[in-house]
């Protein structure tokens, strides 16, 4: 197995294991992602995700291309709807994602890292689009993502240089939430972990598939879909108990119901 999949108090934690080609993904590690992530889809134990990358010197390095033989249009041309590793593009996880950078997060590392909701950095990572270096393009993610993220001139900076960027300066893009030195990342993450987890599970759910489905609408249009999860979240019984313990000034037990 090259992705390590644990499930623990609410988390589940997703690592890429492959440190020895910096994480880099390969045809079997894609179909192990997109597996990871409709197990998560399907499953109601869940309120935030980690992804990360084994060892210290990488996140993901992006596709593994040792051996590659097909060609940029070949690949072009493969259904892959949900972007690299499954994550990029994917609007079907209702469930908050953190990325924990550990290093290298370039080509469809990067790609992944957008795909995620919260990106917690160490001040060692490095991002970059590096594929146009290697006569290839950023199609999964790269190209079409980074430009809704960020000003235009920021998004081609990266697009058309291909060279690796701090995370200091991809937190000052608004990439990136907080940089942590090496040491403090872990402690950094779970302080994210923990403050997600407190929170109501249908209601992150609710608000995270609300994001998704409404983007490409206008505020009214936005404010007016009732989407399953929403409407789920609004009659269920941790509603109730929310406030509850709010004027009760207690800790919230949530059920999930």
């Amino acid at each position: 197995m090259s992705v390590a999949f644990v499930v623990e108090d609410r988390v589940a934690r997703v690592t890429l294991c492959r440190p020895d080609r910096m994480n880099a993904v390969d045809a079997a590690t894609e179909r192990e992602l997109e597996a990871i992530w409709q197990e998560i889809e399907a499953r109601d134990d869940i309120s935030c995700v980690v992804l990360t990358g084994a060892g210290e010197r990488a996140f993901c390095a992006g596709a593994d291309l040792k051996g590659a033989e097909t060609s940029g249009l070949d690949y072009w041309s493969e259904s892959r709807p949900n972007g690299f590793g499954g994550l990029a593009f994917r609007r079907s996880l209702d469930v908050p994602v953190i990325a924990r950078v550990n290093g290298y997060a370039l080509g469809g590392g990067f790609e992944m890292v957008l795909g995620c909701d919260i990106v917690v950095a160490s001040t060692t990572a490095a991002f970059g689009l590096p594929e146009a270096r290697v006569g290839r393009l950023p199609l999964d993610g790269g190209m079409v993502l980074l430009q809704r993220r960020i000003p235009h001139n920021l998004a081609m900076g990266v697009l058309l240089t291909g060279r690796r960027f701090s995370a200091a300066e991809m937190r000052d893009f608004g990439i990136v939430n907080e940089v942590a030195e090496p040491g403090e990342l872990d402690a950094a993450v779970e302080r994210w972990v923990k403050e997600i987890v407190a929170c109501a599970p249908l209601s992150l759910r609710a608000i995270k598939q609300t994001v998704n489905r409404t983007g490409h609408l206008s505020p009214a249009e936005a404010q007016g879909l009732r989407t399953p999860a929403l409407v789920k979240a609004l009659k269920s019984e941790d509603a109730l108990e929310g406030v509850s313990a709010f004027q009760e000034k207690r800790a919230p037990v949530w059920r999930g119901r």
